[in-house]
């Protein structure tokens, strides 16, 4: 039997046959599919997350962790985890990515980085793995194997290797000098629904302990939207006077909290360019491809602030742009 009349026979005991219509979401990068279900008084979200595909624990431990401190997200009404089927609360339709066109998308911004530090203070769990080493160097071999590799099929010569291996060490050691805080990991403009007038927060399975500054790149440096510098400075001296004020730094500077930020938002740039690589080569998803290249130019225009890293931006900006943008035009034909 597949999925979808499995999902449906989830719904049946729930929902009488003939009162309920489901329509798909689209959008979501990962395995999980999502569909709302629409009754004639209301409306639910289901979530089809296959457990052969994808570990549901923590979404449903993490959804309590953060339920209990105060913060909006869908509520798991019923569940079926071995199937993998979830009837989740209906949030709305309304991102922080339909209203950055707002007169008040500053504001947006100020009340997001204020729930990004308390969300930080939250105490660490069972189920938020460590940002570790480990796991950061991990991430950067996304970009490595997925774009450089696999998408423009680049073979790096005896120096560019030893420049990507000093700049990974670079960034890993940027991550692990900041304080570590609870860290949402995708907290950007598709994640950060606006529902009545509450903020509400959804992927949050992903959570982990890790460097200050990771959710703030995520929302100020995010990959489907571009802040312009003015406004990006005001909100990044913002976010030094909350986080300091909320005591998430400690005899910092604001030029090192910018250091960690900008090398933050390179490292995760890294990885996310390459994750668009792997849903399009890897899931046959090729709707993220588009970020690829804004991407890649947040990497070279960051990396030519800092000394160390102007080798690894002008390998992306006379190397892997140029190269990438031949693969992006046959993609297109």
């Amino acid at each position: 039997m597949n999925r979808y009349k499995s999902l449906q026979q989830f719904l049946n005991p729930h929902f009488k046959e003939d009162e309920y219509q489901l329509a798909a979401i689209t959008g979501d990068a990962s395995f999980r599919r999502y569909f709302r279900v629409n009754t004639s008084d209301q409306s639910y979200i289901v979530m089809d997350s296959d457990p052969d595909k994808l570990d549901n624990t923590p979404y449903i431990e993490l959804n309590k962790v953060f339920s209990q401190h105060g913060f909006k997200l869908p509520k798991i009404l019923q569940a079926d985890e071995k199937q993998g089927f979830f009837l989740l609360s209906d949030l709305g339709n309304t991102h922080l990515a339909d209203l950055l066109g707002d007169e008040d998308r500053t504001l947006h911004y100020k009340h997001l980085i204020k729930l990004s530090a308390q969300w930080a203070q939250i105490p660490p769990a069972q189920y938020m793995k460590v940002f570790d080493g480990k796991f950061l160097q991990f991430e950067l071999s996304i970009f490595r194997d997925w774009l450089v590799d696999n998408f423009i099929g680049e073979q790096l010569s005896a120096d560019e290797q030893k420049m990507w291996q000093q700049a990974c060490e670079l960034l890993i050691n940027n991550a692990l000098e900041q304080p570590i805080v609870t860290v949402h990991r995708d907290f950007h403009s598709r994640n950060i629904m606006r529902t009545g007038q509450q903020w509400a927060i959804i992927d949050y399975q992903d959570a982990v302990q890790g460097p200050v500054c990771y959710d703030l790149v995520s929302l100020l440096r995010d990959c489907y939207f571009k802040l312009p510098e003015q406004e990006l400075d005001y909100l990044l001296h913002y976010a030094y006077d909350e986080f300091s004020e909320q005591q998430l730094l400690q005899d910092t500077s604001f030029a090192m909290f910018k250091r960690w930020f900008d090398l933050t938002g390179v490292q995760r740039h890294l990885k996310a360019a390459g994750i668009f690589c792997r849903l399009k080569l890897r899931d046959g998803k090729s709707g993220y491809l588009n970020n690829v290249l804004p991407t890649l130019t947040y990497i070279s225009n960051v990396s030519k602030e800092y000394p160390e890293l102007t080798a690894l931006g002008q390998w992306i900006e006379q190397t892997i742009i140029p190269q990438t943008k031949q693969r992006l035009t046959k993609e297109s034909k």
